[in-house]
Parts: C-alpha cells; structure tokens; sequence
C-alpha cells in the first residue's frame, strides 16, 4: 500500500454513492457506473488494514469525498488535535475532491456521544463555530464544507435562523456548505417552518455538495416524528425538494447516502440514476 499523494480528483456534477464495507468486493469487483464515491473519514484512520486498501483501490477508478461525523466543531472542548492529524494524513494520502464535516457538537469534557448534536443559533455560538471552522481549514490546508444538521429539538434561546447562520458560517470563513435536502425536509417536517424558504436563502455559490437519503417515520399518541436513519430509498417528498434545489443552484454533485439496513448495490445505483436524470435535465435547460 503506498503513502505516496495521488493527483486530486475533482467531484463531478453527477450523483454518486456512499461507499460502505459491506460493498467493497463488489465495488472494486465490477467498478460500477457511479460518478465518485464519498466515505465516513474516521473510518480510515488506521495506519493501515483492510478498509484503507479497499479505499486506495477504490481511488484508483473513482473521485473520493471525505464525509467527517466526529470533528466536533460545535463543542467547546478544544479542537481535538490528534483527529485532525489523521485527517490531515488521510487526505495527503487520499486527495479527495471534499472535505466535510457537520454543523454540530458530540463531545463534552473529552467524551464523545454517538450522535450530531445541534447548537443554540445565537450571536456567541456563530463566532465560536466560525473560529473552529477557520483553525480547523487552516491546519489541514484546504477548504471544508459543513453540512446542515437534522434535529429534533431547539433552543428557546436561538437568536438566528438556521439557515441565516449556516450562510454565515460559509461567509466569514470562506467554508463551502454541503446542503442535506433529507435533513432539511425532516427539520421543515419536525419543527414546522417552510422548506422553500430555507432553501432559497442558501447562498447558491457556497453550496459544493448535496445529499439525498431516507428517512423513518416514528409515530406516537400525540404526533409523528421524522428520524434522518439512512435506511431507505430517498422519499418522493425530498426528490421534489432536490428538483428545486437544482433548480436554484445547478448541477451540483449529489449523494445517494445509505448507512443502515444496507440494500444490494443495484438498488444504491438505481437512486443515483434518479439524481442523474434530474440533473441532466438541469443539464439540458441551462443549454
């Protein structure tokens, strides 16, 4: 396995798909017709083993996206050098065409919980995520896209817009946005406020990535809630979102993102397809 940087690969503008260890065989097997691959960074931390050659194999045949779930931007513990580190590594030795991580915090005192926990969208939250960001990308050289969270809660003392804060996140430190059209239809569903409206705010020239992904319906005596699981095909709900989406900001690289109750890889590739034909319709009235 070799350290040496391969040349870096741009994403295209074209739907691509998560690339999860169930899949490795087949993907380096068949080398399937999807546009570039994206992976869960911490992943592939280890100074070697199994998933690094499979990725490295993988990069020799596809546009590889470094997707982060363990960063940490929002706490306000210090930024953790050591993942930063392995980022770094991973990225020298990868050269992915982006770099992502999550507009939220999941550590306190050092301890990591297992999830993407949102922030209070006020004025002292925006600086310090925004400071976070800008050492973050200066240590690792390179631009990040930061995502928008799905939740399940908000603070009564939130101050901003969700929408509003994540454009000022990418305004002040020159981060580009990886725009989730699942997250969003779950928060405009769980919370009740306009996706559109969410939507068309987003400055289109920060946006760099989208994901498209499933949901679950949880269902109890006084409501329903939506839960961003990952685990099914991508709602007709969101595809209409993404259409507009596409609409505003063009063609823009699209994920077909899938972690849990994985499907045979067919059905990961059929869902591309979908974001394919959309955007080359997108494609076709621009021309």
């Amino acid at each position: 396995m070799s350290d040496k940087c391969v040349t870096p690969l741009p994403i295209p503008a074209h739907a691509g798909i998560g690339l999860r260890a169930e899949h490795y065989h087949e993907v380096i097997d068949t080398l399937p017709a999807t546009a570039w691959l994206e992976v869960h960074s911490e992943n592939y931390f280890g100074a070697g083993g199994a998933p690094l050659v499979y990725l490295e194999k993988a990069r020799q045949h596809y546009p590889i996206s470094l997707h982060g779930v363990g960063l940490s931007l929002g706490s306000s513990d210090e930024l953790n050098l050591r993942h930063l580190q392995k980022l770094k590594a991973l990225i020298e030795r990868i050269e992915p065409g982006l770099v992502s991580e999550h507009l939220s915090w999941s550590s306190v005192d050092g301890r990591y919980l297992n999830d993407l926990l949102p922030l209070p969208y006020t004025e002292e939250a925006l600086l310090h995520f925004t400071q976070r960001v800008q050492q973050a990308q200066e240590f690792l050289g390179r631009e990040l896209l930061i995502e928008n969270p799905s939740t399940y809660l908000q603070y009564t003392h939130s101050t901003i817009p969700e929408w509003e804060f994540l454009t000022e996140v990418a305004n002040r430190c020159g981060c580009g946005i990886l725009f989730d059209v699942n997250n969003l239809h779950v928060n405009a569903t769980n919370h009740r406020f306009d996706a559109l409206a969410y939507l068309h705010a987003l400055p289109a020239r920060k946006i760099r990535e989208i994901h498209l992904a499933g949901f679950t319906v949880n269902r109890y005596t006084d409501g329903e809630i939506l839960i961003d699981t990952h685990n099914a095909r991508v709602a007709d709900e969101v595809w209409a979102l993404y259409r507009q989406a596409i609409e505003k900001f063009g063609a823009i690289p699209s994920l077909i993102e899938w972690d849990a109750d994985l499907p045979p890889l067919p059905v990961l590739l059929d869902e591309a397809r979908k974001a394919d034909e959309i955007l080359e319709n997108a494609h076709a009235v621009i021309a």
